[in-house]
């Protein structure tokens, strides 16, 4: 295994020459023909008033949010006591990266399952399967349709990360992620999910993935020639700074235990991907 660690308020309301708009003598006609109300009297001793606090005008929807839903504040929210064991009961979005047969859906759903706070996973393979007809296998060669219907499911996939966490729960995604293709790169899934993102790489060695596509079935399974060629291009990760975990001589279980203690340090030294 190695570590290279350290997927929308009013303005003040009224004119005034007090705080935040308000006037303390400000005064009120009362009907035609009689007096004005009198002015409003100051305070008692000892006491203050300050008016509300200003509130900030509403922020127009930017290319970091997807479907106008703001992500929480801040990066990856740090572990709530320095004994907890990995990451705790932090709310954090998660990208494991992989190439086919490394087991990122087996491992991600796992690790959502086992963790103690609410945690959702999300893999963009089941998302871009929810196209029946017209759906467009990038196995049949990659062109204009099939990256489109990428583009479509990686969106998709970001606003629902972003909804889960707006509500307080953790998300992990799994995608096929190629250091060297912009197109379904880094930069679209934290375009999409948001800069809290954490991406993890799940890289065993080829041996293992060709022996892991060998059991699959349908669309899911690829050639060999195929699993070796995304095998060969994820390589470029080594040395990329992300964290990286051989899982080679992992079974499941390990793997997400490894894979939470990877977000751990992750969350205390935050990446500058």
């Amino acid at each position: 295994m190695q570590h290279a660690v350290g997927a929308p308020l009013p303005p003040p309301q009224g004119p005034g020459n007090g705080p935040a708009g308000w006037s303390h003598q400000a005064q009120h006609p009362g009907p035609p023909g009689h007096p004005g109300r009198p002015p409003i009297p100051p305070p008692p001793p000892g006491q203050s008033w300050t008016g509300p606090a200003p509130r900030h005008a509403p922020v127009p929807p930017s290319r970091e949010t997807t479907g106008h839903v703001q992500l929480p504040p801040g990066g990856p929210v740090p572990l709530p006591a320095p004994a907890e064991p990995g990451t705790g009961a932090a709310t954090l979005a998660v990208l494991l990266i992989g190439p086919a047969g490394a087991g990122k859906t087996t491992v991600a759903r796992l690790w959502a399952a086992r963790r103690r706070v609410p945690t959702a996973h999300v893999s963009l393979d089941d998302v871009r399967e929810w196209v029946c007809a017209g759906f467009a296998d990038p196995q049949a060669g990659w062109n204009d349709h099939s990256e489109a219907q990428y583009r479509l499911a990686r969106r998709t996939c970001g606003f629902a990360a972003r909804n889960f966490l707006a509500n307080g729960i953790s998300c992990i995604l799994d995608d096929a992620v190629f250091p060297d293709r912009p197109v379904v790169g880094l930069g679209g899934w934290k375009r999409h999910v948001g800069p809290g993102l954490l991406p993890v790489v799940l890289l065993p060695g080829l041996e293992v993935v060709l022996e892991r596509n060998a059991a699959r079935s349908g669309n899911r399974r690829l050639s060999d020639e195929e699993v070796a060629r995304i095998h060969g291009r994820m390589a470029g990760w080594y040395g990329s700074g992300l964290p990286i975990i051989d899982n080679s001589t992992y079974d499941v279980e390990t793997t997400a235990r490894v894979l939470d203690d990877v977000l751990a340090r992750s969350i205390a030294s935050p990446p500058t991907w």
